[in-house]
């Protein structure tokens, strides 16, 4: 039973080095592979989440070495969530992939199995070294299916994606080290139970490097000011690749809230590492969203910023730091994933639909089968903006609910209240130009670049969600008093707080 933790980094991990085996010519059994490995990798979460719903926690310890010595993959409530997430939004995201997309440069099959492994190790790892690996692979591979297909834009957007991953990558590295010279551990259950009796004299050096490995997961969460980046590199992405980044912010948001809910509390370096200030940061990552919706002007673009105000919604809740806020986060963090991924398919769908304007937000002919994507971005556009009766309102009632309390309150209603409105406005000026105030009608353009199963996929998310709110819900709530209880947790891992000999700078 524990292998489940392990499963979903290794199915994926293994099927992109065999698809590098296979010749590019051979694009059927690429796209065979990659697919079966994919719905195996979907099997396998949600089996995951049947092994830990009754509260389990399920501790992999890589060649058997007990922890924290050894790698270790932990499967609870959260971390399971979240890979089925991964793989719900891999499949659709696939499938758009197989229309001639993949065929458009090198080892697309085997670099989006990287991808996948990397952002499953990234949720599953129980140590910090581990997730600077998982992080290196889902960022080497975003790097080559950023520029896949190749253009200028891509190319432009590319080289400022990798650069500033680049400084990420040898910051989180200096801050471990800084970390393992001082506490001995990178083990995060480890990490909780030293942090409380950490020296006097390195409590300013361990706190240095905690705010080095937050600001890190800060930078994977595109956060403001460090959040510029995200419309540029996301809107340049071909369409399967920005609807599988669109959780790949949530890889920063969850590292930052189990490094916030389990190591840092009763410690005198975690003490105020957060609070106030990432209140802060996360509305003006809120603002800088809802702006660059209103100056988009394609509607890439707009789905890029809106996962900028999805960013800062979630992070808000993640400072907040109470079970209600991480409770309310998990109920909104599928919703926001599955709907800006749709936007992103949508936007390709469009651009191919209108030919030379593309997805930009002009005037032009009517699209030949704008019924049914009008259909399509009229549930999308209801579903990102928060309008009821679907998940995204429902998300943001628990967010308010559970997040902002004392005077924090009325800057976070008034920032989830107006980025809504903003966006509600937004996507019906989109909609005005894009189906309500086209010219004559356009000849079909042949069949659709993406099959019309991934967009409905998508599309279809938010309505289950709403369906399925009160067994969603109150998974998120277990899942979020799992995690507060933090000490089922760290006993799993490592025991009741093992007496350890370990060595530290001298």
């Amino acid at each position: 039973m524990t292998h489940l933790a392990f499963l979903p980094f290794l199915v994926p991990f293994l099927a992109a080095a065999l698809l590098l085996l296979v010749p590019g010519e051979a694009r059927k059994a690429q796209r065979a592979a990659s697919l079966g490995a994919t719905l195996l990798g979907l099997v396998l979460s949600v089996a995951l989440v049947a092994a830990v719903s009754d509260g389990s926690i399920l501790v992999y310890r890589l060649g058997d070495w007990a922890a924290p010595f050894g790698i270790v993959f932990v499967a609870d409530r959260l971390s399971a969530m979240m890979v089925l997430l991964l793989f719900a939004l891999a499949v659709p995201a696939l499938l758009a992939a197989m229309r001639g997309i993949d065929g458009r440069g090198l080892h697309f099959h085997a670099l989006f199995q990287f991808q996948l492994a990397g952002i499953a190790g990234a949720f599953l790892t129980g140590d910090l070294f581990n997730l600077f690996v998982c992080f290196e692979i889902l960022l080497i591979a975003s790097y080559a299916l950023l520029l896949h297909a190749g253009g200028l834009e891509r190319t432009r957007a590319g080289l400022t994606y990798v650069a500033l991953n680049l400084v990420g990558s040898a910051l989180f590295l200096v801050g471990l080290g800084l970390l393992y010279g001082t506490m001995g551990t990178l083990n995060l259950a480890d990490l909780a139970f030293r942090l409380p009796t950490v020296a006097a004299s390195d409590v300013p050096l361990v706190r240095v490097a905690l705010v080095l490995v937050a600001l890190v997961f800060l930078l994977k969460a595109a956060v403001f000011p460090m959040a510029f980046w995200l419309p540029h590199a996301y809107a340049a992405a071909t369409v399967p690749v920005a609807a599988l980044f669109a959780i790949m912010t949530k890889v920063g948001v969850v590292a930052l809230l189990r490094l916030a809910v389990v190591a840092l509390p009763d410690s005198a370096a975690g003490a105020g590492l957060l609070s106030p200030w990432l209140q802060v940061l996360a509305l003006g990552t809120i603002l800088l969203g809802t702006v660059a919706a209103l100056a988009a002007r394609r509607l890439a673009v707009t789905a890029a910023s809106l996962v900028l105000v999805s960013s800062g919604t979630l992070l808000f809740a993640v400072a907040d730091a109470r079970e209600a806020a991480t409770a309310a986060l998990l109920y909104y963090l599928p919703h926001t994933t599955l709907a800006t991924a749709g936007l992103f398919v949508l936007a390709g769908i469009i651009a191919a639909e209108r030919g030379d304007l593309a997805d930009r937000l002009v005037r032009g002919a009517a699209m030949a089968r704008a019924l049914p994507i009008g259909l399509a971005f009229a549930l999308l556009a209801l579903a990102v903006s928060g309008m009821p009766p679907l998940s995204g309102f429902l998300g943001k009632l628990m967010l308010m609910q559970g997040a902002g309390s004392g005077g924090w309150q009325p800057a976070w209603w008034a920032a989830l209240l107006v980025s809504g409105l903003v966006a509600a406005l937004v996507l019906a000026r989109t909609a005005s130009v894009l189906f309500w105030e086209p010219r004559e009608a356009a000849p079909p353009r042949g069949r659709l670049p993406v099959p019309p199963a991934a967009l409905l996929l998508l599309v279809l998310a938010s309505p289950a969600l709403t369906v399925a709110a009160p067994a969603v819900a109150g998974y998120a709530g277990a899942a979020a008093g799992q995690l507060h209880a933090r000490v089922p947790y760290m006993v799993a891992v490592v025991g009741a707080g093992p007496d350890i000999p370990r060595e530290v700078r001298p």
